[in-house]
């Protein structure tokens, strides 16, 4: 195999060695002319064992891997050989096909195999095992399948990815290349992982002018797409012509400002965005979802949720005062007010750090409110806080999506003010949380007169999506606010807790060094200055002392991490850790996605709210079934099986190591928490704050004093863009 500048090669692939999210493949290739397999690389659309390919290429001599062929076109023929049809029709190509099928049907047809599923499909029949309803999934899958590959080809003529053909044709069906090509922008609407720039390359492959009007109102929408991300619910005018003019920037192309603001007034006028003028004559650029939500929020707070309920006080106090007498406990002032206007308020708001007795003091209202014989409901934003709420509690708590009953079909609630909860109480958890849109959803299916009970630390992360509900609604002032903030007693003793309050004040935490027997529950690890200290520290925790202190290194711990990125970001950890606690067995199936592996038994997080399964950003399963055949991940969320195709799959994240971010709203036995000068850019006081304080039984810091003490000193607040609060102070 000596080297040449060009050659044409015809080979079939033995197997798929590697292929990254973007297209780019490893591929072992039988070629008859030569005894060993060949290593092919390139980019290929679906590429499967048993495909017979001529390429085109070079040899190229790789400094690590040795001599590889580099392809620069292909084209695919059919298989030649009974092995080759095997392979390729065993390879999980079609769904409902695997390797035993493949030799059934092989066995029965021969070398006609495939010009019979193409032309007379219902022959599968003669097959043994193959009924009538396979049959027809069969020819479902195999028409399927062709449809997707020139979705795959059309997107690889472009120079995009091939990732994305399956969910494109899963949402476009047959106008899939029909769509791309007229709009090019609405993918980057449609499809989640496919951006704006995606959009672009495609739109501009196809001839798209640099200037196109759409173009620019892709680019806006995008602008106001990722600023959400960030928590903003609107973004100043001068700040979105700036924003826009870096990311509709291209070599041929820099847009004016005038032009922008242009193309802003015209979707004003075509109802694509709300402009609205706030003081000081500043004009402010709304989605028309964010506007009108956030409009609506204010107004019903205000009409419905901001008077008072008549009680009889002393009657209150009286219940109080036998209650705890009774159970032999003794509340604070700050709780006894906070109980007795929880029995006065349409809506209360309960805040404090850890320790300070506000699990205590939910728990006694709501016992007020049941021996006032209202009808109660508990909800919270995550699966694991509705569960704490209900332990606490003794009755059923539900996460807001399950106490507004999702209705997949129509991707909305069915509880809303035409047909709202069925109770008089509501207490709400974690409701630092809340966005926007889950605060309009939850405010919206309230009955008149209901009242509202929402418990949350505001020293916490802000929520994950726009808004910053329990902000704001503290800073209008217009609700009553009691902040508990006495330490009990017991509480004080915890390590977590006291290094809690200590970061919470910009102290340096008080932290025990790690030990063979530990004293606290809050411990330090060094982890030397380098990132790569912090990884080795982590695998002799979880390898040596974990156990040794009585937890699951694989069901008790959860790492928590300042950011994906870097060495100690979550991407990385993710692949030591899965080695470490997960590693391959002949029992447990696995699957290459992308650039990394997927196998049963792995922790998992969803990344975006999948309304057809039912599973929302931030849920944690674990892997319990991978199934070749019908190209199906199975995924157990607390119990609940979901069934994920294949095309769905960059929608899940190993979770081994999570971002703090996502860890909101749970709890876990043992946190391990890395901080590292790595994670400079994203280093605050709340990040380390939430961090810590989700580990109940034990928290392990692994770091350098410097990077502990910036986070502690870093007071991070990003304001977002929200006017939640201005409309509340209006009215």
């Amino acid at each position: 195999m000596s080297a040449a500048s060009s050659e044409t090669l015809t080979g079939v692939v033995e197997r798929l060695t590697f292929q990254s999210e973007e297209g780019y493949s490893v591929v072992r290739l039988k070629v008859a002319k030569f005894i060993d397999l060949v290593t092919v690389v390139g980019s290929f659309a679906n590429i499967q064992a048993g495909q017979t390919l001529q390429l085109k290429g070079y040899w190229r001599e790789h400094p690590k891997y040795g001599q590889q062929f580099q392809a620069t076109d292909y084209r695919e023929t059919k298989p030649a050989t009974l092995t080759g049809i095997e392979k390729y029709l065993g390879s999980g190509l079609i769904k409902g096909v695997g390797p035993v099928t493949a030799q059934r049907i092989v066995a029965r047809f021969g070398l006609e195999t495939l010009e019979i599923i193409e032309q007379d499909l219902d022959r599968l029949i003669e097959v043994s095992g193959i009924g009538r309803k396979r049959v027809q999934r069969i020819r479902e899958a195999w028409e399927q399948q062709r449809a997707i590959k020139e979705v795959m080809v059309f997107l690889q003529s472009h120079g995009v990815s091939t990732t994305y053909a399956v969910k494109i044709y899963k949402q476009y069906k047959e106008n899939a290349i029909t769509t791309v090509t007229e709009n090019p922008y609405q993918l980057a609407i449609d499809i989640y992982g496919i951006g704006f720039r995606t959009a672009d390359q495609i739109a501009q492959n196809l001839g798209v002018s640099p200037w196109s009007k759409s173009r620019y109102q892709a680019g806006l929408l995008h602008i106001l797409g990722e600023a959400a991300e960030s928590g903003h619910c609107f973004l100043p005018q001068p700040e979105l012509i700036n924003l826009a003019a870096q990311c509709l920037t291209s070599e041929e192309h820099e847009p004016e400002s005038d032009a922008i603001a242009s193309v802003i007034a015209y979707m004003e006028q075509e109802r694509e965005l709300v402009v609205e003028t706030a003081e000081g004559e500043m004009r402010l650029c709304y989605k028309p979802t964010f506007f009108f939500t956030e409009r609506n929020l204010a107004n019903r707070l205000s009409q419905q949720f901001s008077g008072s309920i008549d009680c009889d006080l002393p009657r209150v106090r009286h219940w109080l005062k036998r209650y705890t007498s009774s159970r032999q406990i003794e509340l604070s002032l700050q709780q006894q007010q906070a109980v007795e206007r929880a029995a006065q308020s349409q809506l209360m708001i309960l805040t404090g750090g850890p320790g300070c007795g506000k699990t205590f003091c939910t728990r006694t209202i709501v016992a007020l409110w049941k021996a006032m014989g209202k009808t109660i409901a508990l909800a919270a934003p995550t699966g694991r806080a509705a569960q704490r709420l209900g332990e606490m509690a003794g009755m059923e708590a539900k996460t807001l999506h399950r106490l507004l009953e999702f209705d997949p079909r129509t991707q909305g609630f069915k509880r809303n003010e035409e047909n709202p909860l069925d109770c008089q109480a509501v207490v709400v958890d974690e409701a630092s949380m809340l966005d926007l849109f889950l605060a309009h959803s939850l405010f919206k299916a309230l009955p008149k007169q209901a009242q509202v009970l929402l418990v949350g630390d505001t020293d916490q992360l802000p929520s994950v999506g726009p808004g910053s509900v329990l902000k704001d609604l503290i800073d209008s002032k217009g609700f009553p606010v009691i902040c508990l903030t006495q330490v009990f007693r017991q509480a004080a003793q915890s390590g977590i807790i006291r290094a809690a309050h200590q970061i919470n004040q910009g102290q340096f935490p008080q932290l025990e060094a790690i030990s063979d027997q530990p004293q606290s529950d809050c411990l330090w690890h060094s982890g030397g200055y380098e990132p790569e200290h912090g990884v080795q520290a982590l695998g002799e925790i979880l390898s040596d002392l974990i156990a040794r202190l009585g937890f699951n290194p694989a069901t008790d711990v959860q790492v928590l991490c300042p950011m994906t990125r870097g060495t100690v970001g979550t991407r990385n950890l993710n692949q030591v850790l899965q080695q470490l606690l997960n590693p391959p067995h002949p029992e447990r199936a696995e699957m290459v996605r992308g650039s990394f592996v997927l196998r049963v038994g792995d922790r998992v997080i969803q990344q975006k709210n999948n309304y057809d399964y039912g599973v929302f950003n931030g849920d944690l399963g674990i892997i319990c079934a991978i199934d070749r055949v019908e190209q199906k991940v199975t995924v157990a969320f607390d119990g609940r099986e979901v069934n994920y195709d294949y095309a769905d799959l960059n929608e899940l994240a190993l979770a081994w190591a999570i971002t703090i971010h996502k860890s909101q709203g749970s709890e876990y036995p043992v946190v391990i928490l890395p901080l590292y000068l790595q994670h400079y850019p994203m280093l605050s006081r709340n990040l380390f704050y939430t961090g810590l304080t989700r580990g109940k039984k034990l928290v392990i810091v692994i770091g350098s004093r410097k990077a502990i003490a910036i986070a502690v000193n870093q007071l991070k607040e990003q304001r977002r863009y929200t006017r939640l609060a201005e409309r509340l102070l209006k009215r």
